[in-house]
């Protein structure tokens, strides 16, 4: 098995160590366009291996794709953070651009490869890399419910003082203020949240789930790493593994939740072949109207994105 890692800024070099240190593949090969940066991280993973007790072999290259060859996953992490002064739409145009290229070059070299994006805005660049790479839709999707998941989570974890472990959530939609939380889908060991925090309480936790990474901006003048890291890894993992996992990753909706061709994060079976079933789960009317209002916003940046495309 061979996973790689475009772009060894903070993300894609978490997420390059997380697959190493997890054996996930026999070889994670970490591309970057600046000269030396992936092969100096893929070095020092590397040389964590007989520290940290791993077999997989991380190698960096400089835009040399055809290193990439016969990748069974891909993990695109490339593109600009949203910059002072910088509106949504200047965005969109300059990371599609980016995944545009990124996703032509990978499927040159492995054109039966999985794409997992982590760039930004997420659900958009989905859209992006899918019309790029013109795969069917269980072999491209986004990285987004499970790190919103893991902070919802974590969250719970702390406001209970129990273990993350056996805290268990769903979430859907667009990634980032959007996002739909189930709190009737949210169980600590089996135990319905609800019997355990008030709805406030609850309600507190989903508000500040929404702004997760605006808040650590705040903290660290940037956007978090290893949280995303480890989700993407996580995706890339079950599909290497063929591990079936349920997790929420954005994907295209061809009628699922009353959904047409719209990118959002729903509930899918991750195997080798990639999002092997979407889950479609029951819910009341005032979430799916909110999983309907974040369809909406994602729809309106795929609208940019087609205008953008089209002159």
């Amino acid at each position: 098995m061979k996973i790689t890692v475009v772009g060894a800024g903070h993300v894609g070099a978490t997420c390059a160590d997380v697959l190493a240190h997890k054996d996930a593949a026999h070889e994670v090969v970490l591309v970057d366009i600046k000269p030396g940066l992936a092969e100096g991280k893929a070095l020092d993973i590397w040389q964590s291996a007989p520290i940290d007790r791993f077999n997989t072999k991380t190698i960096g290259v400089t835009n040399d794709y055809s290193q990439t060859a016969n990748s069974n996953v891909v993990v695109i992490t490339s593109g600009l953070p949203r910059k002072p002064g910088m509106s949504r739409d200047d965005l969109i145009s300059t990371n599609a651009a980016i995944v545009k290229e990124v996703t032509e070059k990978i499927i040159e070299y492995s054109p039966c490869t999985i794409i997992i994006v982590v760039s930004n805005p997420l659900d958009v660049m989905t859209y992006q890399a899918y019309l790029t790479s013109q795969f069917p839709r269980t072999r491209v999707m986004g990285m987004a419910g499970i790190l919103d998941a893991g902070r919802y989570r974590a969250f719970i974890a702390d406001e209970l003082n129990v273990s993350p472990k056996d805290v268990h959530a769903l979430l859907l939609g667009g990634h980032g203020d959007t996002m739909v939380p189930l709190p009737q889908y949210t169980t600590v060991s089996g135990i319905p949240v609800s019997e355990l925090l008030s709805k406030e309480k609850i309600d507190a936790i989903i508000e500040r789930t929404r702004f997760g990474g605006g808040e650590l901006v705040k903290l660290m003048g940037t956007s978090a790493w290893y949280a995303p890291g480890s989700a993407a890894a996580r995706m890339a993992e079950a599909i290497t593994r063929n591990q079936k996992r349920v997790l929420p990753c954005c994907v295209k909706l061809e009628g699922e939740y009353g959904l047409e061709n719209v990118f959002v994060g729903v509930p899918v079976v991750l195997g080798k072949n990639g999002v092997e079933k979407i889950m479609d789960v029951k819910l009341t009317d005032k979430e799916h109207e909110a999983l309907q209002k974040s369809a909406d916003a994602v729809k309106e940046q795929m609208d940019v994105l087609d205008k953008l495309q089209h002159g």
